[in-house]
């Protein structure tokens, strides 16, 4: 079967940015009226009283100093706390759609690559703006691309399981190259009235080249191998669908949106991460400490990604060099993340440099995909 490469990616960043200081600002001026409003029925103890948020917290818990966000102003509105998105007619350009077309526009210029040369394009987020048409077959129609696409969601790991995908169409020879891209307008489902996790995800969309190795340019990545796991848990959770309007849920309780179990969430999935890359690499005959050259890791939580890289590298001492973090700047971005990792921090690496690209998230799900610079 073909060798395969991730020859090229490309990275849409939103224009505004949202600092702590500013989230919270407006979080806790929402705190105070709602405390205020339903001052009577705290007092009687039929509910409880929010609490107020802080810059420190928010950078303690995650790690996270900002976010870039597709609209800012009703974000910070602390009447409405989302942001407005303005509802598009049928014959324009879907927003996740235009996002993504400009990602993959980059990785098809990084990879030398026009839209004759590929074949197919997987939209792989954790949301998608709609059930049908597909994500994909719009993104593929706006770039031009003559074949087919497909939309998948495995939350954040949405990524790595797409470039899965696309590795194996390109090895089976069902195409030459394929468009993988994770458009994450996480601010729409962000659940921005809940202090534990009103911080946690920002926008962005980022897209990989797949491709055959003998066609990629010098200083693509060979991708080793790839290995995919999912084990059924709640703890992350997306309950919104088109089922709702027939379910009558009390409309004056939590959103169906984005909600996790945050402690149970990081005591189970950081161990199974690590022995997942663990147990990948030593598949192909490699060891996690000596052998591996960078880590990019999902970006959810600074303390998950530092546990992570110490589990795999032992007494090896751990740096941002091995394990690039870029959740500061850009907070957690869903399938996005690992990608985002790989994009900003792979060229100052040699070739016959090995790493691993991973994500893992609501499933739980883990994929993992082990490259050599070509």
């Amino acid at each position: 079967m073909q060798k395969v490469a991730i020859s090229g990616t490309g990275m849409f960043v939103p224009d505004h940015i949202i600092t702590n200081e500013e989230l919270v600002q407006s979080y806790n001026a929402y705190v105070v009226k709602f405390n205020a409003a339903h001052a009577a029925a705290i007092e009687r103890g039929e509910i409880q009283p929010l609490s107020e948020s802080s810059a420190a917290f928010i950078e303690s818990a995650s790690g996270i100093k900002q976010r870039y966000v597709i609209e800012k102003e009703g974000i910070l509105n602390p009447d409405r706390l989302h942001p407005y998105l303005k509802e598009r007619p049928n014959s324009e350009l879907s927003l996740m759609a235009e996002i993504a077309v400009d990602a993959c526009k980059k990785a098809m210029a990084d990879a030398g690559k026009t839209a004759a040369d590929v074949d197919a394009v997987i939209c792989s987020a954790s949301n998608m703006q709609r059930a049908y048409p597909a994500m994909a077959v719009e993104i593929q129609s706006a770039l031009g691309i003559q074949g087919f696409g497909y939309d998948m969601n495995v939350a954040c790991s949405s990524a790595t399981f797409g470039i899965e995908q696309a590795v194996n169409a390109v090895r089976t020879g069902t195409a030459k190259a394929v468009l993988v891209v994770n458009p994450e307008i996480t601010s729409a489902h962000q659940a921005w009235l809940d202090r534990d996790c009103h911080f946690i995800f920002g926008d962005v969309c980022t897209a990989v080249l797949v491709e055959k190795l003998e066609t990629a340019k010098p200083g693509s990545w060979e991708v080793l191998g790839t290995k995919l796991a999912t084990v059924f848990s709640n703890n992350i959770r997306n309950n919104f669908g088109f089922m709702n309007r027939s379910e009558d849920a009390d409309p004056q309780g939590r959103d169906k949106l984005f909600m996790q179990e945050g402690r149970k969430v990081f005591k189970e999935v950081c161990p199974m991460a690590a022995e997942h890359m663990s147990s990948h690499l030593e598949t192909l005959g490699l060891n996690s400490a000596h052998d591996v050259r960078r880590y990019w890791l999902h970006q959810a939580n600074l303390s998950m990604n530092q546990l992570i890289a110490k589990k795999l590298l032992g007494s090896k001492e751990f740096s941002a060099d091995v394990a690039p973090i870029i959740l500061d700047e850009f907070a957690n971005t869903a399938s996005a993340g690992s990608i985002i990792a790989f994009h900003r921090h792979n060229k100052d690496l040699n070739t016959g440099d090995v790493g691993v690209i991973c994500s893992f998230g609501a499933g739980y799900s883990i994929g993992s995909v082990v490259v050599r610079k070509h």
